[in-house]
Order: structure tokens, then sequence, then C-alpha cells
């Protein structure tokens, strides 16, 4: 029985040496001589009687040949050379781990070892030499926010009809069973699993249930999938690609003993192929008349054929929004944080900020905290991760992370980076994060640089908030929110949460995420020259707000997510934004052709 899929079906080289050429032969010197050729350096002395020089040319001509001649002598010299001339320059320069003081009134040399770069967290201290000069620049009067994005890099993307307009008026073809899915982790973990599902049920014409969210061990979030999402809209926008029920029918539930743990529960592996769903899950799916896949977290590949795509993006940008009480109080936020950015035409800065105590403590990352600090981070990650960090062979080593841009980004240094790339204290920042380590102390220096920084607790009440309290999913819902609708959005550790986000942007701003990505790895080096001069630190930054400017508009390579790369599987070009686009090339073309 054969289901139905409505979405797919040399010669060697011998190296020739060369020799060398012979050595030059010593330069032979005749000694006490006063003429004569000698070399070619013996004559230095007086030629024609040495009258017609001065006692004092003749001083120095002397030290050259005597000079020249114990180097010509002693070749050993010659070898030596270049290597001390190295090594007194990496001294000079800091290229190795020393600091070398010379003292002209004694004539002594103090060498000190210096630690390796990012072994000591000296944010603070670069802080404390930047700071006067970001107060002189606190006059709102050249703010960065008004011209963060070049609007010459827009591409004139918009996104596709993605809705099957070939079945708005047809019935679905007759279903092949009941696919059942149980999405976990966070928000946007179970966002993921959701959209791929839905492919997943296009793919195989089977007949998607409303997704089972599991309680997850970190989150501890008892959410069902109505209280995040809009269920009914969500049934609806798909109506025309893949069905869609609340629950599984009784006759089918009775079948397995009115227990879903009794359906068959396929294990299939990550990123599997569409080809792997029809051979091996179909025939299953017909055979049972539904067939269960727990886990569901990134179960099918990035590149899948146009259809499987487009029935993503139809799930994730177009039919997946949030819950009536959450887009509620979701929107009363946005339209707070844009009162609040009068000053700057209503556009305000977000900021994703990981810097919770298990983001810390799993960066394996030092501060300044000292030994109480690193007792808690001890502390945290046996009680996060048992075990795993004691493992025989396990090093951490807190510098090297730091130097390969693996630490979370502390408020401080996030705001030092936002204040060098020329956003100043007028410019309203939001902060999405959740609990912040040792907030008090770490979060201080990051109001002082941004006085109007809001975070869900100050810019919605108490009252507003406590029905979303102990449901971190429905949190980070109207945390993304207000991310989304920002002008600039800052991302600075990486995650599900900034990937989604940075997609849906690209999405709803014309294919261009307005998204800051910083280099850490260059900021680690920077953050570690506490002698840096302001100057200096804002050129850094500026170059690289551009370089996120100019990598906003990046399209989805084979390997990519069209989450967080819509173009162009979700995205289309206009037949004018085309056109301007080729007459662009053709006038490149001729310009290089001259």
């Amino acid at each position: 029985m054969h289901g139905y899929s409505r979405l797919g079906n040399g010669r060697s080289v011998t190296a020739t040496t060369t020799p060398s050429p012979p050595s030059s032969p010593r330069l032979r010197h005749g000694r006490g001589k006063t003429g004569g050729t000698g070399g070619g350096f013996g004559g230095v002395g007086g030629v024609g009687g040495g009258g017609s020089r001065s006692s004092k040319q003749n001083l120095v001509e002397r030290l050259i040949f005597i000079l020249v001649s114990v180097v010509f002598r002693r070749r050993g010299v010659l070898l030596f050379a270049p290597l001390m001339y190295i090594s007194g320059m990496l001294l000079y320069m800091g290229s190795l781990n020393f600091d070398v003081d010379l003292n002209l009134k004694s004539g002594g040399v103090v060498v000190r070892k210096r630690p390796p770069p990012g072994s000591v967290y000296r944010s603070p201290q670069v802080f404390e030499k930047l700071w006067p000069y970001m107060e002189t620049e606190s006059n709102g009067s050249n703010n960065a926010l008004m011209t963060a994005w070049d609007p010459k890099l827009r591409n004139g993307w918009k996104p596709c009809g993605n809705g099957n307009n070939e079945t708005s008026e047809a019935e679905l073809p007759k279903s092949n069973g009941f696919l059942i899915i149980e999405a976990n982790g966070g928000l946007n973990q179970q966002r993921l699993s959701i959209c791929d599902a839905v492919a997943v049920a296009g793919l195989l014409n089977a007949t998607l249930v409303i997704p089972i969210f599991h309680l997850n061990s970190v989150w501890q979030d008892s959410s069902k999938f109505g209280d995040i999402f809009d269920e009914e809209f969500f049934i609806h926008a798909l109506k025309n690609d893949v069905d869609v029920i609340h629950e599984l029918p009784r006759d089918v539930l009775e079948q397995f003993d009115n227990n879903i743990s009794s359906i068959i529960n396929l294990r299939v592996k990550a990123w599997s192929s569409p080809t792997y769903y029809l051979q091996k899950v179909l025939p299953k799916l017909i055979q049972m008349r539904a067939v269960r896949i727990a886990p569901f977290s990134n179960r099918l590949a990035h590149a899948v054929p146009p259809d499987i795509q487009r029935v993503r993006c139809l799930a994730n940008f177009e039919a997946l929004r949030f819950s009536e009480p959450i887009r509620t109080l979701a929107e009363k936020m946005v339209d707070r944080m844009v009162k609040n950015s009068s000053q700057s035409g209503g556009k305000y800065v977000s900021v994703h900020l990981r810097f919770e105590m298990d983001m810390v403590a799993f960066s394996c990352c030092e501060y300044d905290g000292g030994e109480e600090e690193k007792h808690e981070m001890d502390m945290a990650r046996e009680r996060g991760w048992r075990g795993k960090f004691r493992r025989r062979g396990r090093v951490i080593r807190p510098g090297a992370n730091r130097v390969d841009g693996k630490c979370p980004l502390t408020p401080l240094e996030v705001g030092m980076m936002l204040r060098g790339m020329g956003f100043d204290n007028t410019t309203s920042v939001y902060v999405a994060a959740g609990n912040i380590y040792k907030a008090e102390k770490f979060m201080a220096p990051l109001k002082k640089m941004f006085p109007r920084l809001e975070t869900k607790d100050t810019i919605a009440t108490a009252e507003e908030l406590a029905r979303f309290k102990g449901h971190l999913s429905r949190l980070a819902a109207l945390d993304y929110t207000v991310c989304l609708h920002s002008e600039v959005f800052v991302t600075t550790q990486g995650g599900n949460f900034p990937h989604f986000l940075m997609g849906h942007r690209r999405y709803l701003n014309g294919g261009h995420a307005k998204t800051i990505k910083p280099d850490k790895r260059k900021l680690a080096l920077l953050f570690d020259k506490p002698s840096i001069r302001w100057e200096v630190f804002k050129r850094q930054m500026k170059d690289m707000l551009r370089h996120s400017d100019h990598k906003g508009s990046e399209l989805r390579k084979p390997s990519g997510s069209l989450y967080t790369f819509p173009m162009p599987d979700c995205m289309c070009k206009p037949p004018e934004a085309r056109a301007k686009d080729n007459s662009t090339l053709i006038l490149n073309s001729k310009l290089l052709a001259r």
C-alpha cells in the first residue's frame, strides 16, 4: 500500500635543487697600513695623505670600520642578530607575557611576568578610564540610533505568498494518519519543533495533533500550547496546507487503550531527510493509523525541497502568533517603550543579555568575584550538570574561554560597547533577560551609562505580570515581542532566542536583521587594555557596528536555518527590486571593464 505525499516526491613533479652560492671570503685588512687597497676598506685612514679630512670624521670612519670588521670576521653574530632583534620587538610590543621596565638612572632592567590576555577581568578598569569621555558625549545631539542602519544596504526583500493558493478552494486529500510530537526545551526550542512538525505532516500528508509540551527540567514551565500560542489561529492559518486538530479522535485513542503512551514512538535521528520520513515513517503511519515522535527537537534537515520550506515559512512567520493575554500585555510594553523614546523618534535598543548564574557557570569564565564567585560557580555547575565539570582530564581555562569569545558579556561590557558605537545616554534600552547574576552589582554601571533602561519588571506593573510569573516561556514571549519591534537588537551569547528573533526581524524589515552581533574575540582583547584611548575604542566599536550592518541581509546557506535566514526561501524580491539589482550589476561591470 502506498501513501500519498503532497509535498515531495597526476603526473609527478621532480623538484630541482639550486646549489647555494659560495660564501663570501673573509675580508683581510692590513694592520697598521694607511694606504693600499686592502680589500676595499683598508684605505679609510688617509688616502692621499689625510690632510683633507678632519680628525673627528676620521674617528667615526675608524669606528665604522672596526664594527663591520667584527661582524664579518665573526659570522656567528649574523646568526644571532635577527633572533635578538625579534625577541626585543616581541618584548616591546607585549606579544610575550613579560613586561620590561628600563631604569635609565640606575641602569637596571626589571622583567615581570604578565598574566595572559583574558585571564583577568579588566573591564571595570577600562570603564574607569573611558567614563569621563562618555560623559562629554552625552548631549543626545548625534545619537547613533538615528543612523545605525544604512538604507542603501536594503535589498527590497518582501515576504512571499506562503499560503497554498492552489488548494485554497479545494479540500485536502485524505489523511494517511495522525502525527503526534512532543516539543521540549524553552520557548524557541518549542517553536522549532512545532514548525518542523508542520512541515513533516505536510510531507507525509498526515493530520497533525496540536503538539504536546514536555515539562523541561530546566525551564520548569507547565504551560500548554494554548497558553503560549493562539491555537485557533494556528489551525486556521494552516488549513489549506496541513490539517491540524486539537486532540486525537476518540476511536483512534481507543485503539491504543485510551493511552497516548501506547502509540508507537519512532526514534527519528536528528536532521533526518525527507527521504527518510517517506521510507521509514510513512509506512508505519499508514499501518498504525497514528505514530508518535518524542522528542522532536531538530528532527528535520535544514536543506529540504522548496515545498517543505514554504510550509515551514508559513508555520513560523504567519501561523504561530502568541496567545491573546501575551499579545495584549506585550503590545502595551512596546507602546510604553516607544513613548519613552520620543526624543529619538520612538526608536529604542533591545539587548538579549545572557548573564544569569547558570550561563556564567556553564561558560566557566571568571569575573571579579574572587573565591566567593568561584565557590558559587562550582556549586551551580554541580547542581545543573552533576559531575560533568569534574571528569578526569577536564581542564577549565577561564582566560582561554574569554579570548576565544565564549564568555557571556557583562552588562558593563555591553554598555561600553554601545556607548563606543555612538548610542548616548538619551537612548532608551530594553534588557531581555532572566535573573541576572548579582544584578545589583553588575547592572549598576549599565544603568549609569543608560539611565533610560527598562526590563519587563519596570515597563510592566506587578499586577500585569502576576499571571505570567512562574511560567518562563510566557515571560520569554513578552521579551521576544518587545525585542522584535526595537530599532536595534543586540545579541550577546547566541542561542535559539536571538536566532529566531533575527530571522523574524529580517522577515519584517525588508530582509535586514537590524541586529548587532559583536565580535567577542575582539572585545575580549580591547577590554583587556585599561590604557586604551577613547578614540581608538570608538573607532573599533563603529567598525563593529558597520560590520553588523553589512551582515544584516545575509542569504541562507545550504547548512543554514531559514528560521534565522528567511531569504530566499520565505522572502522574494519584487520585479522593480530585481531590475534595480540588474542595473547595478551592469553598471559595476562597466566600471570594472574600464
